[in-house]
């Protein structure tokens, strides 16, 4: 579709970053290398340090007319299908693409429990206990090998205190030393603690997560989202000199950039009830890019209800077309991917967005800023190199 933004796997995506960061530290990956970083360039390199700002996408930083960020940005990238936290963090604990790991979205239906997951936190969709307080274990659900398993340096993973030693980054960080921290000082006071542990080569991945939470709350444009930007560059100034001369390369970049999505603009499943009717699920998936579970002897009605009534707000794909299409990666697909796309998958165009109202009283994600579509401003990161 000439409107839509895909990932380039094949040499041009944040799976390719991995890949060249992992050939630099002498470990093999499917995916190629990420054309404009050369595993060459860290191979001296002492500490490599991968530092991930949630939703700060290339348009937002291109935009800038003086930031340390952009100053030092070498490129962009894509990200992957879906552009979300969801799908994109596990390419990043990993080292491949949603075809293989087959996260596929905050909302995803887990076949081997019979639940709709909010898949990250390990929780149902309509809220309560996270399954593992169940007896589920993430590691039956998420079995694709952790980037920290591979590589045979020290490293470390710093998450944010609330997830640091969550379900899904106990499965992630499983040779990684954890660090956590509570707040955007503690974030960079825990890179720089892991920067000077030894003199010896090590690997970090870090993550700061408020960048997202204020873009989904107010919009790429709000002088609050502005204000946390310049907070942000204001602190890793301060932290690259704390750091001066230790062989460190700070490689930034995002999981996904944002779209801003006006609240006249959600389609509200509950108003299509023609439409509700076919679903056996939930929805799953996001609000940009939504999975739908449909009833096998309502197919027909449900593809002419979409094509005639939401024809000017989504397109709608068969979900294995659009693996076989590489949508989702390159190479063999995980044998679970397929149950965690639904039957049909629509993806929605211009700024427009579907929620569904499961339960009474649900707070349903009438939020100004959204990811995981496949816009420009959603799909494509910034690639920034920093040698300190």
């Amino acid at each position: 579709m000439k409107d839509f933004v895909l990932p380039d796997y094949k040499g041009g995506s944040i799976v390719n970053l991995m890949s060249s960061i992992a050939k630099s530290l002498g470990v093999k990956n499917p995916y190629p290398l990420l054309k404009i970083l050369h595993p060459k360039k860290l191979k001296n390199v002492k500490n490599i340090t991968l530092l991930i700002i949630d939703g700060m996408g290339f348009e937002y930083l291109e935009k800038k007319k003086k930031s340390i960020l952009k100053d030092n940005l070498v490129g962009s990238m894509t990200s992957v299908f879906l552009p979300t936290t969801a799908c994109a963090i596990p390419t990043f604990l990993t080292g491949v693409a949603p075809q293989q790991h087959a996260f596929t979205g905050w909302f995803m239906y887990l076949k081997e429990i019979g639940i709709v997951s909010k898949i990250l936190p390990f929780t149902p969709k309509i809220g309560g206990p996270a399954f593992s307080k169940q007896g589920v274990e993430m590691k039956n659900i998420f079995r694709e090998e952790a980037f920290s398993n591979k590589i045979k340096i020290k490293n470390f993973i710093i998450n944010h205190k609330e997830i640091a030693y969550s379900d899904f980054s106990k499965v992630t960080s499983k040779k990684a030393k954890i660090l956590a921290y509570k707040t955007l000082n503690g974030f960079f006071m825990q890179i720089k603690k892991a920067i000077k542990s030894s003199n010896r080569r090590k690997y970090i991945y870090s993550y700061w997560p408020e960048f997202d939470t204020i873009n989904h709350k107010y919009g790429t444009d709000h002088k609050k989202t502005s204000k946390h930007f310049i907070e942000i560059e204001k602190k890793l100034v301060n932290f690259i000199k704390s750091i001066k001369d230790t062989n460190t390369l700070l490689i930034i970049t995002a999981d996904h950039g944002f779209k801003n999505t006006p609240f006249e603009k959600v389609i509200r499943l509950e108003d299509h009830p023609k439409m509700e009717e076919c679903l056996v699920l939930p929805l799953c998936g996001e609000g940009r890019v939504a999975y739908c579970y449909v009833h096998p002897r309502k197919t027909r009605q449900f593809e002419n209800y979409v094509k005639k009534k939401m024809n000017k707000y989504c397109h709608i794909f068969k979900s294995k077309d659009l693996i076989d299409k590489k949508y989702f990666g390159m190479f063999k697909p995980n044998p679970k991917l397929l149950d965690r796309v639904g039957d049909y998958i629509l993806v929605f165009k211009k700024d427009h967005y579907i929620t569904d109202k499961i339960k009474k009283g649900m707070k349903q994600d009438l939020n100004v800023g959204h990811h995981g579509g496949v816009s420009k401003q959603e799909m494509i990161v910034p690639l920034v190199l920093i040698n300190c």
